[in-house]
């Protein structure tokens, strides 16, 4: 009789943060921030895994208490780096009591608010905001490959990078630009040349091909193309563009099915992000329906929603003078940074739940908001 072991189904914090990853990869975070696994090993088999916004300790003592190894953050606990861990303040304490009890800490922050199905996103489907498209596009995501390849090997290699490549311009994918010419090279006495011969200058018709992807894509790339190129030494260059992409980044924009006025789109506000406060711009008398958006402190953003026609900026964290900045050309809502990055664990939650199911994952019962009203 065949016996099974159900360990080898045993999933391990890899397969859930490779997963994670996924929806927001570390390469989409500011360069100022601290994602990732922050404690733990990687190969930990699972056993649950809890979601919440902040971990603090009583995070982790919920952990403990639903037996979950894993915890799954929004915001970082270590942000600045730690240089003793001792006890003296809640980041060294929440990391302490982590360690003793085997429970690993991910956070997922600015790689999760620049994907577009995000932070930013979840807000505009709590909403009810439809044609969403990107605020602030980011930067630096998109890389250049140019490689030479023998003419008659060209089609082939080419269609192993489109397999791979996962950028997309646009409603458009598999692009490519390909041009003839001839190459030379010569091998020393080690070498074993596909074309030619050792110790003699050889030239080959060869296509340069240069084609676009994600950053995030580049280890794929560079991997399929050395498999599937014929050449034991294989030329090739990468370089970073400046090109936006238009589906990455900070905030979003989206419209109402239906117009309101100010009030009453404050009021919905209220209600439906479950804020006890919004400090908002003056009213200018007109109806709400392009509502721009961005989870946490989003004051970087005023222009740029201004600059796109936004009649609403919904964030958090504007100081006094950044209310200034709407110059009666849009009315500006701060509902406070919790309020905004709330249904994020959420988000998460549904996320891990259609894809693994041999383990719990949990959304966290404890509010970690700092902030209090009277």
């Amino acid at each position: 009789m065949l016996t099974l072991n159900f360990n080898i189904f045993k999933m391990t914090i890899k397969n859930v943060t490779d997963y994670i990853e996924k929806l927001a990869p570390l390469n989409y975070a500011e360069s100022f921030d601290n994602v990732g696994l922050l404690v733990g090993n990687p190969n930990t088999k699972i056993t649950n895994v809890l979601v919440c916004l902040d971990t603090l300790e009583e995070t982790v003592d919920e952990a403990i208490a639903k037996k979950c190894n894993l915890i799954v953050s929004f915001h970082p606990i270590i942000f600045n780096g730690l240089k003793k861990i001792t006890g003296t303040n809640y980041v060294e304490r929440v990391v302490l009591k982590a360690i003793k009890n085997n429970i690993s800490i991910y956070a997922t922050h600015t790689a999760l608010d620049n994907s577009k199905d995000g932070v930013s996103s979840k807000i505009c489907d709590v909403l009810g905001l439809k044609n969403k498209t990107v605020l602030i596009p980011k930067k630096g995501i998109i890389k250049k490959l140019t490689t030479y390849i023998p003419k008659e090997q060209a089609s082939f290699v080419r269609e192993a990078l489109f397999k791979v490549n996962k950028n997309n311009l646009g409603n458009y994918s598999d692009a490519s630009f390909n041009v003839l010419g001839k190459g030379t090279f010569k091998g020393n006495g080690k070498s074993t040349p596909t074309y030619g011969e050792k110790n003699k200058l050889h030239t080959e018709e060869e296509i340069k091909l240069t084609l676009l992807f994600e950053s995030k894509d580049e280890f794929t790339i560079l991997k399929t193309l050395k498999e599937k190129h014929p050449y034991e030494e294989v030329a090739y260059e990468v370089t970073t563009i400046d090109n936006i992409h238009q589906e990455i980044g900070m905030g979003m924009i989206g419209e109402f099915k239906k117009e309101m006025d100010e009030k009453k789109f404050l009021n919905y506000l209220k209600k439906t992000m479950k804020t006890n406060c919004v400090r908002h711009s003056e009213f200018l008398g007109k109806n709400i329906k392009k509502v721009a958006v961005l989870g946490g402190a989003g004051s970087f953003a005023i222009d740029t929603a201004k600059r796109v026609g936004a009649d609403a900026y919904i964030s958090a964290d504007f100081k006094y003078h950044d209310f200034f900045k709407a110059e009666k050309s849009i009315l500006l809502a701060d509902i406070g940074h919790y309020e905004s990055e709330q249904f994020t664990k959420n988000l998460l939650v549904d996320y891990l739940t259609k894809k693994f199911s041999n383990f719990a994952v949990i959304l966290s019962e404890k509010s970690t908001n700092p902030i209090y009203y009277i």
